[in-house]
């Protein structure tokens, strides 16, 4: 019996059994088409966040008050004391660095900004000039925070604006921000979502006026951005020592680079993507047992069948053959049909949420068509066993 012969054989039978056929497909699409979703999402969400990240600058550096090292924590999370403020002098003296290109000092906040009738309770960020050029923003109009750190001028992100003012100018005027009237200076460009904060429901003020509106002496963070790529680290070195040496000689800070956390982001959320393609791979595993049983099953309703074609020559290989070649086109047609509908489900995620980068890897997709033929010929060998070892004369008599 040849190639031709077996493969046109296992067609007529799957055919004959087109309920039979269609459930076993289903049950193997659906694992496969459950590993291309869950992987295009866990890939997503890694590309998402490095897509963040790159927007930020290949320079730059995060300081924090506080020292992961002491007690194992977060920075400003450790146990049984406070870590020392960070403050403007602190921000200030980086500058010393020749490492150093520019800083940017960070206050955090909210407030009620009003306009006339109008007003929006959105997040306040204090800092300076230079947190256009650090974090790589865009105006779309007006001009960004003057070198001067106490002249009361604001910063408006697009939907602030739109809601306070609607269509009417807004550079220019005066709005009210807590207790204090700041003149907007800019509006920002659009540009959504960045690292969990949406920019453009954001209103910038200077840092000192920050402090000011909520009555606090400390920093939230400090940016820095090195002078290139190759210095990162030597400014990373002399961001700490300087600290250090305005902290009474106590490392009580820590400095981190933006690959760090790119790094440790990467590493999470592929070990996440991982998971959940092994946990989908489950179900592959499944619908093998199921391939299983059902042939099983088909054994026992085709003894006649697999008496006859012993009865007139056909040997246990070729009867083996014949059992491995359903379980493959059962398999491959299973894979194939979950690859489509997983690449229609990560199509209709991607324009449900069209700011999440969804595209199952390569790896992904070739393993799981890989795993289901596998595990569908896998499977296959119990039955196509027994089938071969039945006595032709028992068999044609259903014995």
């Amino acid at each position: 019996m040849k190639l031709p012969d077996i493969l046109s054989f296992s067609g007529k039978s799957l055919m004959g059994s087109r309920a039979r056929t269609l459930l076993m497909i289903l049950a193997m699409s659906i694992g496969v088409a459950s590993v291309v979703i869950l992987t295009a999402l866990g890939e997503g969400a890694r590309r998402y966040v490095v897509d963040q990240f790159s927007a930020l600058g290949t320079n730059l550096l995060i300081v924090f008050p506080g020292r992961t090292e002491t007690k194992g924590n977060v920075p400003g999370m450790l146990v049984g004391e406070t870590p020392r403020d960070l403050t403007l002098d602190d921000a200030r003296a980086l500058l010393k660095s020749r490492y150093v290109k520019r800083i940017a000092p960070l206050t955090v906040g909210s407030g009620l900004v009003s306009f006339g009738r109008r007003n929006r309770e959105v997040p306040v960020l204090g800092s300076t000039s230079d947190l256009l050029e650090i974090r790589h923003m865009k105006l779309l109009t007006g001009r960004f925070l003057p070198q001067g750190n106490a002249v009361p001028v604001c910063v408006l992100g697009i939907k602030v604006k739109e809601e306070l003012f609607g269509s009417a100018q807004a550079v220019g005027q005066w709005v009210r921000i807590g207790e204090r009237r700041f003149r907007v200076a800019g509006i920002l460009a659009a540009q959504g979502q960045s690292l969990g904060s949406d920019t453009d429901e954001l209103a910038i003020i200077p840092v000192v006026s920050a402090q000011m509106l909520f009555n606090t002496p400390s920093l939230f963070r400090i940016l820095i951005e090195a002078r290139s790529r190759d210095e990162l680290e030597l400014a990373r070195k002399d961001a700490l020592e300087i600290l250090a040496a305005r902290h009474e000689g106590e490392r009580d800070v820590t400095v981190i680079t933006q690959d760090a956390v790119l790094a440790t982001f990467d590493a999470i959320l592929r070990a996440l993507t991982l998971a959940v393609a092994g946990i989908a791979g489950i179900s592959l595993g499944v619908a093998g047992i199921l391939i299983m049983n059902v042939m099983l099953i088909a054994v026992s309703q085709r003894t006649r069948e697999i008496g006859l074609l012993k009865a007139i020559g056909a040997s246990g290989r070729q009867i083996r053959n014949l059992f491995f070649a359903e379980a493959a086109s059962l398999s491959l047609a299973g894979a194939i049909s979950g690859w489509i509908a997983g690449e229609i489900g990560v199509y209709i995620i991607s324009g449900v949420y069209p700011t999440l980068p969804v595209s199952a890897p390569w790896w992904a997709i070739g393993a799981a068509i890989g795993t289901a033929l596998a595990t569908g010929i896998l499977f296959s060998l119990m039955p196509a066993r027994r089938a071969s070892q039945l006595d032709p004369v028992q068999a044609l008599s259903r014995r």
